[in-house]
C-alpha cells in the first residue's frame, strides 16, 4: 500500500488529518487523489463533517485553488470552530491549545508541523473578529497565540489581546508582540540592534511612489536616506509574491503600471553575496531566547526561497549539513550578541527570522516573523542530516511547552 493509500485508510469519520499529514502527502506523492476520494466520500455520508471540509480545504489550498481553499474552510468554520489532532497516547504529552484565524499557511504559526510525534496533543480554536470566544474552552496545559502579523489579522489580534490577558493557563505569544511586527514596525524595533544590518523598510503609498517617478520626491526621502536599487512589494504579500527589485525610476514606473493596489513596502537592497558569487539565505527559529538552525538555501539569484534553491547540488546540501552541525560554536557564536538582542527585543515565545551575512561579516535581516514555516518533510535519502536537527527543534519546543505548564503549576493557587 502507497503511503498516500496509508494517509487515506487513517481518514475516518471526524478526523482531522491537518496541514501537515497533508502536505507531506503532497510532497511526497503530489497530487492527493486517493485522499481527495476519501474525504468527499465521507461529506457524502455527513454533509456536517467539518473535519473532512477543512481537510479538504487544505488540499485545495496546496493545489492552489484560493477559491475552493476559502469556500471549504469558510463552510467547515461555520459548523464547528474547535479541532483536535488525533495523536498517540503517551503519558508525557502536554495539551496545547492554538488560537488561530482562518486563512492560508501564512495566516497562523504552522505549529502542526512541530507537534507531528505526538508529544504535544494539539487543538486548534478558529476565532474571527466580532465573534466571542466559546463558552467553554478545551481543557489545555497551555495556550499559544498562532495568529500572524497582517493587515487583515490586526482585528483579531486587537480583540483577543484583553481576553488572553486574564487567561486560566499559560499563554505564549502575546498578541501585542505579535501585532508590532509589520515589515516597518520590525525595522524600528530592530534597527540599531548591535552587530545587526537591517535595511530600511518603509511603508509607502502609491502617491508617493509616483511622485518619486516624476521627479517630484527623491526616493532617498522614503528610505531615510537609502537610494536605489530597492525593493518593493504590495502591502500584505509574503514568500516573494509581488517582490521586485527596482533600479531606477524607469523601472519604478513599470512595477507601478503592473500593480492594482495602493500600498507598498519600500526596503533598501542590500548586495549580500558571498566571495563565490552566490547568495546563502539562513532561516532561525527561535525558543525562547534561544535561536536554533532551521535551514540554509544557496543560490545564484537573490531572491532565496528554499524549494527554488540550488540546493540539489551535493555540494550545497554538505554546506548546510556543515552549518547545523558547527551552528552553536560557529554562527550563533559570531553573532551572538545580534542574537541575544533580537530576541530581547522580540517579547515573544517563539518566532523565526530570515537572514543573511553582510561582506563585512555582520548578521543581515530580512525578515521576522511568527508564521514561516519549519518541518521535517524533506526527503530522507536526499537531505539525511535534516531529520536529526528537525529532531532536535521539535524537542526543544515540546519541552519549552511542558516547563510553561509546570512553572504554572508550581506556582501556589490563588485564594
Amino acid at each position: 500500500m502507497s503511503a498516500s493509500l496509508d494517509v487515506a485508510a487513517s481518514a475516518q469519520d471526524g478526523v482531522l488529518l491537518g496541514v501537515a499529514t497533508l502536505s507531506r502527502a503532497y510532497m511526497t506523492h503530489g497530487e492527493l487523489p486517493e485522499i481527495y476520494d476519501v474525504l468527499t466520500a465521507r461529506l457524502e455520508r455527513d454533509p456536517n463533517d467539518a473535519c473532512a471540509m477543512l481537510d479538504l480545504a487544505t488540499i485545495a489550498h496546496l493545489l492552489g485553488d484560493a477559491e475552493a481553499h476559502v469556500r471549504l474552510q469558510q463552510d467547515a468554520l461555520s459548523r464547528r470552530r474547535i479541532f483536535s489532532l488525533p495523536v498517540a497516547q503517551r503519558d508525557d504529552r502536554v495539551r496545547l491549545l492554538a488560537i488561530v484565524t482562518a486563512g492560508d499557511f501564512m495566516s497562523n504559526t504552522p505549529l502542526e508541523f512541530l507537534v507531528e510525534d505526538g508529544a504535544i496533543m494539539l487543538r486548534i480554536l478558529y476565532v474571527a473578529p466580532g465573534e466571542a470566544f466559546p463558552d467553554s474552552l478545551p481543557d489545555h496545559d497551555v495556550a499559544f497565540v498562532a495568529i500572524a502579523e497582517g493587515d487583515r489579522n490586526r482585528a483579531v489580534l486587537e480583540q483577543i489581546e484583553t481576553a488572553v490577558a486574564t487567561w486560566p493557563r499559560p499563554v505564549l505569544n502575546l498578541p501585542g508582540a505579535i501585532a508590532r511586527l509589520t515589515r516597518d514596525g520590525a525595522f524600528r524595533l530592530l534597527k540599531d540592534a548591535p552587530g545587526l544590518v537591517y535595511p530600511v523598510n518603509a511603508a509607502v503609498t502609491r502617491d508617493a511612489l509616483e511622485a518619486v517617478v516624476r521627479g517630484a520626491t527623491a526616493i532617498e526621502t522614503l528610505l531615510d536616506g537609502a537610494s536605489y536599487p530597492v525593493l518593493l512589494r504590495p502591502r500584505g504579500t509574503h514568500a516573494g509574491e509581488g517582490l521586485a527589485k527596482i533600479d531606477d525610476a524607469e523601472a519604478l514606473a513599470a512595477f507601478l503600471s503592473s500593480q492594482a493596489v495602493d500600498e507598498f513596502y519600500l526596503a533598501q537592497f542590500v548586495d549580500y553575496r558571498s566571495p563565490d558569487g552566490l547568495f546563502r539565505k539562513f532561516r532561525l527559529l527561535f525558543i525562547g531566547d534561544a535561536p536554533y538552525a532551521a535551514h540554509l538555501a544557496i543560490s545564484g539569484d537573490w531572491m532565496i526561497h528554499y524549494l527554488n534553491a540550488q540546493m540539489h547540488e551535493a555540494r550545497h546540501r554538505a554546506e548546510e549539513a556543515l552549518f547545523f552541525e558547527r551552528f552553536d560554536d560557529d554562527f550563533a557564536a559570531r553573532h551572538r550578541a545580534a542574537l541575544t538582542e533580537v530576541a530581547r527585543r522580540m517579547q515573544l515565545d517563539y518566532f523565526a527570522i530570515d537572514c543573511g551575512e553582510t561582506p563585512d561579516g555582520r548578521l543581515l535581516l530580512f525578515e521576522v516573523g511568527t508564521a514561516m514555516i519549519v518541518h521535517s518533510l524533506d526527503s530522507v535519502e536526499t537531505f539525511p542530516y535534516k531529520q536529526p536537527q528537525m529532531r532536535k527543534v521539535f524537542d526543544r519546543f515540546a519541552a519549552f511547552v511542558r516547563e510553561a505548564r509546570d512553572r504554572a503549576l508550581a506556582q501556589p493557587a490563588a485564594e
